[in-house]
């Protein structure tokens, strides 16, 4: 069932986009405890990078970021202290060529793409096979999780998940993103991932890996796109096998799975999220039993910020995360 939440906004944050750029612009989490990086190679010869927090045999909750965003984001830095605190430890995945360094191949990741993920829940199993598993995703992040669940049904070995400010409907994001103030975060994408392109292309084409350059000079000049639906099309569509972005949206928008999953799962999506409309908001015959919906009327998008004193922010997620999770572990 959809729920309201304890989550108040702070008074001087008061309308959606200030929730969304305060923490972007302004938070500037540090490293938190026992912080190392693992270079993962993956099954096609590239590699992610992974960011730990803590040591031992605590339960271990794998963290997913969003789109242009890295393990050191400061919502994931901010949560992974938050669950050190509460005696849990975490595993941040950095998407490829999102670490710092260009990734050895052409493609990259997307908000479909569930592979990377599905090999880090593989190996830290494998390493640990007792431990208790929880994963979280923001953003596209988010809706990586969600889509995952639901392809893996029963068979994933996870006490919990949480996905917050999920784009459900891909389509119907990209088109919130060209209208109104939304046009400001397309912009601001836009120009990450091009950028993010372009030093791929360098890094391919310095390390002497021809045929991976080949397939994004491919591509064509990309300077001259101005939305998601052009970019996702000519861009993520081509260099990863779907036949156009329609089918891209389609496949990879997480909200058909959402019957399917079996963990216990918490989304929190806020109504206000200008990179979203309620269209995306699923109904309640589209949720699994395992699935706590928790809908904010204010929020924003990976937002989620109270407090009464001006500049003395209280982030709310790294609050109501944890709390899901302890309650997961708890004997019933």
């Amino acid at each position: 069932m959809p729920s309201n939440t304890t989550f108040k906004p702070a008074w001087w944050l008061c309308n959606s986009h200030l929730q969304t750029l305060y923490p972007v612009l302004l938070r500037n989490a540090p490293n938190p405890p026992e912080y190392r990086r693992e270079r993962l190679t993956t099954y096609d010869q590239d590699f992610i990078d992974i960011d730990y927090c803590g040591t031992g045999t605590q339960p271990l909750i794998m963290l997913i970021h969003g789109l242009t965003g890295s393990a050191q984001s400061g919502y994931i830095k901010g949560l992974q202290s938050a669950l050190f605190k509460q005696g849990l430890r975490s595993a941040a995945i950095n998407f490829r060529g999102c670490s710092g360094s260009s990734n050895n191949r052409a493609r990259s990741y997307h908000s479909g793409e569930t592979e990377d993920l599905h090999f880090l829940f593989q190996t830290l199993r494998l390493r640990e096979p007792d431990t208790p598993l929880g994963v979280a995703g923001f953003s596209l992040g988010g809706n990586v999780v969600l889509k995952w669940l639901g392809e893996q049904g029963d068979s994933l070995d996870l006490f919990a998940a949480v996905a917050v400010s999920v784009p459900l409907l891909l389509g119907v994001c990209a088109t919130k993103l060209d209208n109104g103030f939304s046009k400001f975060y397309r912009v601001n994408l836009l120009r990450e991932l091009k950028a993010y392109m372009q030093a791929k292309l360098q890094h391919l084409e310095r390390s002497g890996q021809t045929e991976e350059a080949i397939k994004i000079r491919a591509l064509g000049d990309l300077s001259n796109i101005r939305s998601f639906w052009q970019y996702d099309d000519r861009v993520v569509a081509k260099l990863h096998g779907f036949n156009d972005v329609h089918d891209y949206y389609q496949r990879s928008s997480s909200r058909q799975y959402l019957k399917l999953i079996t963990v216990p799962t918490l989304l929190i999506q806020a109504v206000d999220d200008p990179f979203m409309t309620q269209e995306v908001l699923p109904e309640l015959n589209e949720l699994s039993p395992q699935i706590q919906l928790e809908l904010t009327e204010h929020g924003g998008h990976v937002g989620f910020i109270s407090g009464m004193v001006p500049c003395r922010p209280r982030y709310w997620l790294d609050q109501r995360i944890p709390e899901f999770f302890l309650d997961a572990l708890r004997p019933i």
